[in-house]
């Protein structure tokens, strides 16, 4: 790990960490403090929160025969619930990227399998969800 990386600076990572708490604590109120992508780190938990039953139909429908996502840990859930969120919805964002900074950010809670998992996961879903964009 770079030794300047600091995961609670993450966008992705404050992203993940906001939406664990919405699911255990459905009243509370989401909070980001100040942060130079505060409009995007809300975009993301807003339209992943909001989108959710999309999402999980994109993960069933490509990746049902290497997933069952109700196995798997909630924060790892998460993580690839916001990514395949920003692959569908961020046109803009390249595909590349959107795997490296969730990789990035699933170190700060999974392991180095799972990590891996991740990985090959977003690379087979994101190869079917952007087949012309890149």
């Amino acid at each position: 790990m770079r030794s300047n990386y600091k995961p609670k600076n993450n966008p992705r990572v404050i992203i993940i960490q906001n939406i664990y708490g919405k699911i255990y604590n459905n009243d509370e109120d989401i909070k980001i403090g100040k942060h130079r992508f505060k409009k995007f780190i809300k975009d993301i938990i807003k339209g992943t929160l909001e989108r959710n039953d999309l999402i999980i139909e994109e993960l069933d429908k490509h990746l049902k025969e290497d997933l069952v996502l109700s196995n798997l840990d909630k924060l790892f859930q998460i993580t690839i619930k916001c990514a395949v969120y920003e692959l569908l919805y961020k046109p803009k964002t390249p595909t590349k990227i959107i795997i490296k900074e969730y990789l990035n950010a699933s170190n700060a809670f999974l392991d180095e399998s799972q990590t891996k998992y991740l990985n090959a996961l977003l690379d087979k879903i994101s190869k079917k969800i952007r087949i012309n964009n890149e």
